[in-house]
């Protein structure tokens, strides 16, 4: 069993997550504002506990605006026993509670952006406070962590599963596995220094952790949530979670590739009108031509032309129409050698 830790916190639970069976109630972050002074924010969590076997955090809304994961896990909550559970899962479908409440990437309450504020601060903002007891407190529990993520409102990505490389080879070796299980069409491997991220959280307290990029566009699409349903159960009963008869599908063969360096991007360099010259899912040749950005304002001007720097599979692009200087409109992955 995951080990136990005590940290300070100003969030408490209605749930004991040591109580045997199935409890639902929320995570209480003390929260005074001019209209309800003695208040606090209920963040929701459900915690199913049934003998031994791993713990599991199995969460989504991270970012308010990626719905697939949040619609995943509403309905794994929902349609879970304890009979089918073996060890102990923690599902959070709104990690980022008042960003998810709002449909936003990012905390109306502060602008936090969660998954670029671990391990946050039990005395700091809202989205602070709450990344610092995802981290300090439940992550130090659990064995794994599934943390759903899509494209959001902004960006459209191929459906994938994804995790951040670590220094030890077989934690690598292991995640890819659980990758594989997954049965996502592409999982990809980040090599990005990101300490601020649920993946880097993971890395310093322990658990395994297996991310998604579950379509986006701020919506959700049939295809991307069945893959989405499918491969968390999959996963699940892949670390012993879920009784070994617990039935699942089988899934996609997954292609693994990386993203690397600054050149796997394309960035709008002028603001304009972006149209995009290829799709998610293209391959793509270093020099192509990627996007056009126009200029409705002086139409007479010819439109400004983003060129790929380096070939590879088109795994991101961007949904909005207009763009402005630093805008990603698309990123590219390659083959990881394994």
């Amino acid at each position: 069993m995951a080990k136990k830790t005590q940290v300070e916190t100003r969030i408490s639970s209605e749930v004991d997550f040591e109580k045997p069976g199935k409890q639902q109630g929320f995570l209480r972050l003390p929260h005074s504002v001019h209209r309800s002074a003695y208040g606090w924010l209920g963040i929701p969590v459900v915690c199913i506990k049934n003998g031994a076997g791993p713990t599991v955090l199995v969460m989504s809304g991270n970012h308010g605006d990626e719905y697939e994961g949040q619609v995943t896990v509403t309905k794994l909550i929902r349609e879970l026993k304890p009979k089918d559970v073996r060890g102990r899962l923690i599902l959070l479908p709104m990690a980022n509670y008042p960003a998810a409440k709002a449909g936003l990437r990012t905390s109306p309450l502060d602008q936090g952006n969660m998954n670029r504020l671990f391990p946050g601060d039990p005395h700091g903002t809202p989205t602070k406070a709450l990344a610092h007891y995802i981290e300090c407190v439940l992550l130090p529990m659990c064995d794994y962590v599934f943390d759903l993520h899509s494209g959001g409102s902004s960006l459209m990505i191929l459906v994938s599963s994804l995790f951040k490389k670590s220094p030890d080879d077989k934690r690598t070796r292991r995640t890819i596995e659980l990758m594989r299980a997954f049965g996502a069409p592409v999982g990809f491997i980040d090599l990005h220094d990101s300490s601020g991220t649920m993946s880097a959280a993971a890395l310093r307290q322990g658990p395994i952790h297996l991310s998604t990029e579950l379509g986006g566009g701020g919506t959700v699409t049939v295809d991307a949530l069945r893959i989405a349903e499918e491969g968390i159960r999959r996963v699940l009963k892949h670390v012993g979670a879920l009784r070994p008869n617990y039935k699942t599908k089988p899934g996609a063969e997954t292609r693994v590739v990386t993203v690397g360096g600054p050149d796997y991007y394309v960035h709008a360099m002028v603001d304009g009108l972006y149209e995009p010259l290829v799709d998610i899912g293209d391959e793509v040749k270093k020099g192509q031509p990627a996007a056009l950005i126009h200029f409705p304002e002086a139409p007479w001007r010819e439109p400004e032309k983003a060129r790929f720097e380096r070939s590879g599979l088109v795994l991101c692009k961007r949904m909005g129409g207009r763009v402005e200087i630093g805008d990603c409109m698309f990123h590219l992955a390659t083959d990881f050698k394994i």
